[in-house]
């Protein structure tokens, strides 16, 4: 007998799986764009210069030790995170009716926010944009929510965003339900709406009474400007609104592996944070206890810092504007090739990710034939695309969509 002998084998999950098949391929000219992290001209990973500085001050200060953080995590860190998310001059901020909760990265941050959504607020119904980062629907539905719905968002012949659909999904929503927004840099699409079009959203949210809760995990990486990639979520903010906002350190400081992430928490009354806090801790403390140092001192270490925190904006800078370059080229390329279609939304998306238009046979064409490694959906990570491959992949595309043509 096996207590075990009824467990089903589950699926893969696919970017991981891509990425193992990457790494058995011996084929030359093999290229990455599935996996979201950010990668060289080289197509090397790269550890933030103000990352190894931090690092090093750190391990020499002598005063720090191994014991347990507070439940809700680093104080200092998530002060600094949430001042930089909502502006240090926001109301929000002045008037103290906005706190942090350092995370296991952005991934916890929505966990312990949706679960504490479900636990005392009773909220039950999310929707997220179809489509969305994968990992959306799995969190929410396992921190306590029973219904999940889609937003429309992605126009698959407009090659952007659908605000009619969106609009009128939101519209349709239950009074209360959760909805999730990405504050920048759309995960998978690369397309997000205009300041205007966040206006209607807000609208909408505001007479349906809906609760907004941004995940924002490319605050500085999408444009290279940390103001500009807040912009959502201030405006939120400013207009009045409660929310959650999931912030990520793994792309704008390159912390993958750290989890280091903070949930930023806006009330419109001060006197219910003690109450608010007091909850979560108990939401963290039946989760995993307390949260680990290391990526939470390095942040808190440069944003501190007026020298690091400009050296930590050049980095970011760095990043940004070699993906908006690849963009370019890759757009270039393809439109040198006459490539069937129309490619301007390669350079109108930002970001990390680009929802090219290849349909999931053509993408598989790609992994197959080209030893070009992307997503079903036609997702790729721009971060893989380097000067050496931005032409092999341009001819990869060109072929396959000779070969296998259909509506692009």
């Amino acid at each position: 007998m096996s207590w075990f002998s009824s467990v089903e084998l589950g699926p893969p999950i696919e970017v991981f799986q891509l990425t193992k098949q990457f790494q058995e391929d011996d084929f030359p000219q093999k290229v990455n764009l599935g996996v979201g992290a950010y990668r060289t001209d080289e197509g090397k990973p790269w550890v933030l210069p103000v990352v190894r500085a931090a690092e090093k001050t750190l391990a020499n200060d002598d005063t720090l030790n191994k014991e347990y953080l507070p439940v809700l995590g680093l104080d200092l860190f998530s002060s600094l995170s949430t001042k930089m998310l909502l502006g240090n001059d926001s109301a929000a901020v002045t008037e103290n009716r906005a706190f942090g909760v350092q995370t296991l990265s952005g991934t916890g941050a929505l966990r312990v926010g949706a679960e504490f959504l479900a636990t005392y607020l009773g909220r039950t119904v999310f929707y997220y944009s179809k489509p969305t980062w994968e990992n959306h629907r799995l969190i929410f539905l396992n921190a306590g929510f029973k219904e999940a719905k889609e937003y429309r968002y992605w126009h698959e012949e407009k090659h952007g965003l659908d605000i009619e659909g969106l609009l009128e999904d939101l519209n349709n929503a239950p009074e209360g339900a959760v909805i999730i927004l990405h504050a920048c840099a759309h995960n998978p699409t690369g397309c997000d709406p205009t300041q205007e079009q966040w206006g209607q959203i807000a609208k909408v949210i505001r007479e349906k009474k809906l609760f907004p809760f941004f995940d924002s995990a490319y605050q500085g990486f999408a444009s290279g400007d940390l103001d500009k990639d807040a912009w959502a979520v201030r405006s939120f903010v400013n207009q009045g609104f409660e929310l959650f906002c999931a912030q990520s350190y793994a792309k704008n400081f390159g912390l993958y592996n750290e989890r280091t992430g903070n949930l930023s928490i806006v009330l419109n009354n001060a006197a219910h944070i003690p109450a608010v806090k007091s909850q979560i801790t108990w939401t963290v403390r039946g989760m995993y206890s307390n949260p680990p140092s290391h990526g939470a001192r390095i942040v808190a270490h440069v944003l501190n810092s007026k020298d690091l925190f400009e050296q930590w904006r050049g980095n970011i800078q760095t990043m940004s504007s070699r993906i908006i370059e690849m963009r370019k080229r890759l757009r270039e390329e393809l439109e040198t090739l006459r490539t069937p279609g129309n490619w301007n939304h390669i350079t109108e998306q930002i970001g990390m990710f680009s929802y090219t238009g290849l349909n999931q046979s053509q993408s598989q064409h790609m992994v197959k034939k080209h030893h070009v490694y992307m997503l079903k959906s036609g997702r790729i990570s721009m971060c893989g695309i380097t000067p050496n491959n931005v032409k092999y992949v341009a001819a990869s595309i060109y072929e396959t969509l000779t070969a296998l043509p259909s509506k692009i």
